[in-house]
């Protein structure tokens, strides 16, 4: 089903509705995400369509009306894919499938989708495939469009409904053979962390493209894959890291994201064993993200989601050379000074304050501040070594001066 495979750019289309719970400014954002998420995947956006809605109509997601204009802009630009915001149902998809008679995505199935042309490992594959098919399950019946002339109850009983039934039962079979598959692995990596012993372990998590991967390079000098795209690591990594002469493991693991499927939030949840059996999170932020407070939000729920939201945390707020503060004009007797004309000083003294010395502010692809980023680690990391090894104080001194 996950075969990597070269994929040509795909026109696309993206559908969003403004509700009481999402306003005009939060929909651009969701967007604008959603289409970094297409670029990702291998698609070009060429048109995006708003409407504002109390709630998503349950028939077709957008308005009649809105739904039409899609579809003449699909059939005259020969647009191949339609991705909506937000999770369709199953009636939904069917609906707007013959309706605009393309392809219908939505956010959970291109993240799917992505996740599928990432994952190198057997158990990334194993992971998304489980993802993929309970995703798919409950849409069974929308693959079957030959079948459609079929209606009412009389002949609904015929090979058409037999075959839907047969292909469920191939899938719930093939969930079960991945679960079963997942659990040997997951047996095999609780032994190889088991192997692990006693040392330290500290982990990167953060939203997907904050730079978790290209830290991990800095600090300890490996090779680990990293690129300026969504979900570039799927697969955990994990190094021994020496500062001053203390030794421990740093582990890279998968960013979040808003709105991330459940069916993957249940499949990795054994690769996120790997933050539950940490002693100390790097919480990495991309300050230069014009929306990064929300993204902590989101990190923050799905760590409590995980039950990992109370372990020793240091925010590590990243990209501090791409950071940029809007201008504000002194002179303009109306408007009002905000949050994006902040400067990084100024960002300190606001709730980052209160944070302390759990917040470092570092370029790792610069390498800026390094020196502090390792010395405030290494403090940190050798408290929780000396509560585990009371007698092995002396071998690790309190040392100010960290190569």
């Amino acid at each position: 089903m996950i075969e990597k495979k070269d994929i040509a750019l795909e026109k696309v289309v993206l559908i969003g509705v403004i509700t009481q719970d999402q306003d005009e400014e939060t929909l651009k954002e969701y967007l604008d995400e959603l289409e970094f998420l297409t670029y990702t995947a291998g698609g070009e956006v060429v048109k995006r369509y708003t409407q504002k809605m109390a709630m998503p109509n349950p028939k077709t997601f957008i308005g009649t009306g809105k739904m039409d204009d899609v579809a003449s802009f699909v059939k005259e630009n020969d647009i191949g894919t339609v991705i909506f915001d937000d999770e369709l149902t199953p009636a939904q998809e069917r609906n707007i499938s013959k309706i605009l008679n393309c392809k219908i995505l939505d956010r959970t199935n291109l993240i799917l989708d992505i996740f599928a042309q990432r994952a190198q490992t057997s158990y990334a594959r194993t992971q998304v495939e489980l993802a993929q098919c309970e995703y798919l399950l409950p849409r069974l019946k929308g693959m079957w469009t030959h079948l459609e002339r079929q209606k009412g109850g009389i002949g609904m009983r015929g090979p058409g409904e037999t075959e839907i039934e047969t292909d469920r039962r191939i899938v719930r079979d093939k969930i079960a053979l991945l679960k079963s598959k997942i659990k040997t692995i997951d047996k095999q990596m609780a032994v190889q962390r088991g192997n692990r012993g006693k040392m330290v372990r500290v982990a990167l998590v953060g939203y997907t493209n904050v730079g978790k991967s290209t830290l991990m390079n800095v600090i300890s000098k490996s090779d680990v894959f990293a690129e300026n795209k969504l979900f570039a690591t799927l697969d955990t990594t994990v190094r021994k890291v020496v500062i001053g002469n203390l030794p421990f493991l740093v582990s890279d693991t998968v960013g979040f994201i808003r709105k991330l499927p459940t069916q993957l939030v249940e499949s990795f949840k054994s690769t996120l064993d790997e933050v539950r059996e940490a002693d100390l999170l790097l919480h990495v932020v991309d300050i230069s993200h014009s929306n990064f407070e929300e993204h902590i939000e989101s990190v923050n729920q799905i760590l409590d989601d995980i039950k990992s939201k109370d372990k020793p945390t240091i925010m590590v707020f990243n990209k501090i050379d791409a950071y940029e503060a809007e201008p504000f004009d002194e002179d303009d007797l109306i408007a009002e000074r905000t949050e994006a004309n902040y400067s990084i000083e100024e960002w300190k003294r606001t709730w980052m304050h209160r944070v302390g010395d759990n917040a470092l502010f570092i370029s790792a692809i610069n390498k800026e501040n390094m020196d502090e980023f390792r010395k405030r680690v290494y403090k940190e990391v050798r408290e929780i070594h000396v509560t585990r090894f009371p007698y092995n104080h002396f071998l690790y001194p309190d040392v100010e001066d960290i190569e």
